[in-house]
């Protein structure tokens, strides 16, 4: 073939024609494989560049299934939490309703005081004094000496002196009296009667049938008394002391004393000539002649009159307002004014309008009880000292109110801590830092888990429903002791279980448990692809393909004993208090699910983020690359189109080019 020589213009053609068939090789490859750069031998730079970019692509799209198990394992504790939640709440359901139904003690631990005289639920420390300042007379002089010196106590009963100012240790049978006691004398107190014998033998019988030397002291015959009406306390035993008996009941009881012809005149307790009786009735003293009809004056001459007469002119000031008696004849109409044929009801009307009293003054079996009305002193004076006397009524006498403390004024009482609480240590009274009403003690009390009532005067202090199982502490302080609010030896017993209280709380225990066993399980379910972030796991997530851009997200342990929950015991329930504890731990539980479930939410938010990128990325990456390899295809189709036309024309040219010789070749024909 060597010796073949073609012709330059056929050579020209063919050169052509091979080359327009390689560029149409090339189009129609880069046509059919889409990409402009096959080999590094196409463009070395591009080639290179575009397998980094692809094969980082690759890289980040292998960690995407990664990253994919990512957000699964966290929407899987995500939802774990979620059950765990309602879980608790459903827990926190049955210990609310447990509190609402009975405390399981059908008496919790309390104690009670005395009845507390003059007191209130708004005014614990009342001063203990009557309504009313009244004013007792009596019938007849011989009254007055003792009437002027009347204590003011309500449960007692004091007494003329007895002639010779005798003391309790003077002997019955050498009182210096018009008379002394004698045998076969009698004295009878609230039914029981008391026979005088001679010598000195003490109180002896039974029933109501009792013996007593004559021998015996003043004390003796005070204490035999005090044996017969019930009497027993010492401090409020009656004495015979300065000359003068004082007979007190010991209670809020009447105190009755009779006896034979002359037997109370000897003991100075005779209340006027032939009367034998002396009787405390509400603190006031009971006997004698006077009726309400009794005149004052001699004006009418009835017989009915006192002994020594009002006169007209004469004067009554009441507390410093002053009544005058006028004529029988005169109106009378004047509130200062009273005529001298009135009676005593009538004086005591007056009385009662100077004074201004709504508790009208009164007089029965013989005795005047005046009334102020009020809290106020009386005091009455006249100018007919004598006919003030023989009402009973000495001349010039001041009935002043005696202020009583009241019991708890200025105690203390001190409980010992009770369920847990804080021991209390309270001061009564009405000074800065004290305690005076109910609601003050209850505010003292609450952080000792205890309450306070006030009924029917007396003051009872009682565990709260939340240490209902709990007895209250040791009770001491002023308060407590003989005499006091709160008695000697004072203690509160422990609760008394109720058998279907506490059974209808256990069976709610039972339900509480079962929550809590169920809040394990599903906590240990929680778990994706073998990662629970519920059950302690750490998950690792990858983001890039050097592993340099990580999350490691730390799981919790979020079984009952986790969240500070626990399997509860029989009884558990048995007080408020305890329940209480049980609900607080349950919030504490939710409040740690919450915070929990933030701490999950963000990071899935950041792996969904990152996921998202890393989809961007790759695509990013793989555009970048597609750029440096991919072919225009549009522009290869023109170029084939173009080459295609080329290679036809070069075949024609070569053609003509071979016509030539052709010619030539006929020649030689």
């Amino acid at each position: 073939m060597s010796g073949i020589v073609l012709s330059s213009s056929v050579r020209q053609n063919l050169l052509s024609l091979q080359s327009t068939a390689d560029l149409l090789a090339t189009t129609q490859n880069r046509l059919a494989t889409g990409k402009k750069v096959n080999t590094a031998l196409d463009n070395p730079t591009n080639f290179f560049t575009a397998s980094s970019l692809d094969a980082r692509a690759g890289d980040i799209n292998n960690l995407l299934d990664g990253i994919g198990n990512g957000v699964q394992v966290l929407q899987a504790a995500n939802t774990g939490i979620t059950s765990l939640q309602k879980l608790v709440d459903s827990a926190k359901s049955v210990a609310n309703q447990a509190l609402q139904t009975t405390v399981g003690f059908s008496t919790k631990s309390s104690f009670t005081s005395v009845a507390i005289d003059g007191a209130t639920a708004d005014n614990l420390v009342a001063d203990q004094t009557p309504t009313n300042a009244a004013f007792v007379g009596t019938s007849a002089p011989q009254r007055a000496a003792y009437v002027s010196a009347m204590a003011t106590q309500g449960d007692q009963l004091t007494q003329a002196t007895p002639a010779g100012n005798a003391t309790g240790a003077s002997l019955l049978s050498n009182l210096s009296l018009t008379t002394a006691i004698a045998a076969t004398d009698t004295l009878t107190v609230n039914g029981k009667t008391i026979t005088f014998q001679a010598g000195a033998n003490g109180l002896v019988g039974t029933g109501n049938a009792y013996t007593l030397g004559i021998d015996t002291s003043l004390d003796s015959l005070v204490a035999a008394i005090d044996t017969l009406s019930g009497n027993t306390t010492p401090a409020n035993a009656s004495v015979a002391t300065g000359g003068r008996i004082t007979l007190k009941s010991g209670t809020a009881a009447d105190l009755v004393v009779t006896g034979s012809a002359g037997v109370l005149a000897k003991l100075g307790i005779a209340t006027s000539a032939g009367q034998s009786t002396a009787t405390r009735t509400g603190g006031a003293v009971t006997g004698g002649a006077l009726a309400g009809t009794t005149k004052l004056g001699s004006g009418d001459g009835a017989s009915a009159a006192l002994a020594n007469t009002f006169a007209v002119g004469d004067t009554l000031t009441v507390n410093g307002k002053t009544l005058t008696f006028v004529a029988a004849t005169a109106t009378g109409n004047d509130p200062n004014e009273i005529k001298i044929d009135s009676d005593v009801t009538g004086l005591l009307a007056k009385i009662d309008g100077l004074t201004g009293s709504s508790t009208a003054s009164t007089i029965s079996g013989g005795k005047i009880t005046l009334n102020t009305g009020s809290l106020s002193d009386l005091t009455l004076t006249s100018s007919n000292t004598a006919a003030l006397t023989a009402l009973g009524l000495a001349g010039g006498v001041t009935q002043a109110r005696t202020e009583v403390p009241g019991v708890l004024e200025g105690k203390t009482l001190k409980i010992g801590a009770t369920g847990g609480g804080t021991a209390t240590d309270i001061v009564f009274g009405t000074g800065a830092g004290r305690v005076s009403s109910l609601n003050q003690l209850n505010d003292a009390l609450a952080a000792n888990n205890l309450q306070a009532t006030f009924v029917s005067g007396k003051l009872t202090i009682t565990t709260t429903n939340e240490a209902a199982s709990a007895t209250i502490g040791a009770i001491t302080g002023s308060a407590v002791g003989a005499s006091q609010a709160f008695a000697a030896g004072t203690t509160a017993p422990a609760p008394v279980v109720d058998a279907d209280a506490k059974l209808a709380r256990d069976n709610l225990v039972t339900q509480y448990n079962n929550i809590i066993n169920q809040i394990t399980t599903t906590a240990q379910d929680a778990s994706f692809n073998g990662v629970n972030l519920l059950g302690g796991d750490t998950l690792k997530l990858t983001f890039n393909e050097t592993g340099k851009s990580t999350l490691n997200i730390q799981g919790v342990n979020f079984n009952p004993a986790g969240l500070g929950l626990d399997v509860l015991n029989t009884g558990a329930f048995k007080d408020n208090s305890a329940i209480n504890e049980i609900v607080t731990a349950l919030n504490g539980a939710s409040s740690t699910l919450r915070a929990q479930a933030s701490a999950f939410g963000s990071n899935l938010s950041i792996v969904q983020i990152r996921q998202d990128f890393s989809k961007n990325l790759i695509n990013v990456l793989q555009t970048g690359s597609s750029n440096l390899t991919l072919a225009d295809t549009n522009e290869e189709a023109a170029n084939s189109q173009a080459l295609s036309t080329r290679q036809s024309i070069a075949v024609s040219a070569l053609a003509l080019a071979n016509q030539s010789q052709q010619s030539v070749l006929q020649l030689l024909r």
